[in-house]
């Protein structure tokens, strides 16, 4: 099947709002357990997060992580003010070490230039042109940098892309149930990111399918 791109923001409030009410509670999970596993429990320094959203994985990342301070990025408006208010319920302490940051890769500029991790969940199959990501987290990343990058990967049909849906998000409202099936055609699959990987020069980065419906890039730049 091949690659059907859609929008690269949610820039829409009804859009945003759903996100906003869903449990993605599972699949971020998972992808938090995961970075432990990786990386450790105990980890300090400074984290990029592109593509946070509603900052869930953001906020649940500080907490588990209270000795880094998270740059936090994303392009939609709609999506950055639900991160804003799920932040202000949040301790003072863990406020001050997030930064909400709007802006689109690769134009955003950041500070510090360096960072020690650089996550995103979610972000590469918006992308219509994916070298985008990787050329990012070059421009941001220096040797040793932690690199962790969730995202959907594409089904090999339409009939499985919509059995997917209907398997974990029937329940769902439709607009997310669009998305889903939108976002699944959009993704990339194994062997196209490994291909991404090596046009960027970082292909010793490890790119693994983690579920039936998820892939996981990872590793340190070298």
């Amino acid at each position: 099947m091949q690659r059907t791109i859609e929008p690269e923001l949610m820039l829409e409030e009804e859009q945003s709002q759903a996100y906003a009410l869903a449990d993605f509670t599972e699949p971020n999970t998972h992808f938090l357990n995961l970075f432990q596993k990786t990386f450790g429990s105990e980890l300090a320094g400074s984290v990029l997060d592109i593509g946070c959203g509603n900052a869930n994985i953001t906020l649940r990342f500080a907490q588990q992580y209270p000795n880094c301070q998270i740059d936090a990025v994303d392009g939609s408006t709609a999506m950055l003010s639900h991160a804003r208010q799920a932040l202000v319920y949040e301790p003072l302490e863990l406020q001050q070490r997030i930064c909400l940051i709007e802006g689109v890769i690769p134009n955003v500029e950041l500070t510090p230039k360096r960072y020690d991790v650089i996550m995103s969940n979610s972000v590469l199959h918006h992308l219509h042109n994916p070298a985008v990501l990787w050329e990012f987290i070059k421009s941001y990343g220096m040797k040793g940098t932690k690199i962790f990058i969730g995202d959907l990967l594409r089904p090999s049909s339409p009939k499985i892309a919509q059995e997917l849906v209907e398997l974990y998000a029937a329940s769902e409202p439709e607009i997310l149930k669009r998305d889903f099936y939108n976002s699944l055609l959009a993704a990339f699959k194994i062997s196209e990111i490994k291909e991404q990987l090596a046009a960027a020069q970082i292909d010793n980065l490890s790119v693994t399918q983690i579920s039936d419906r998820h892939v996981l890039v990872k590793g340190s730049l070298s």
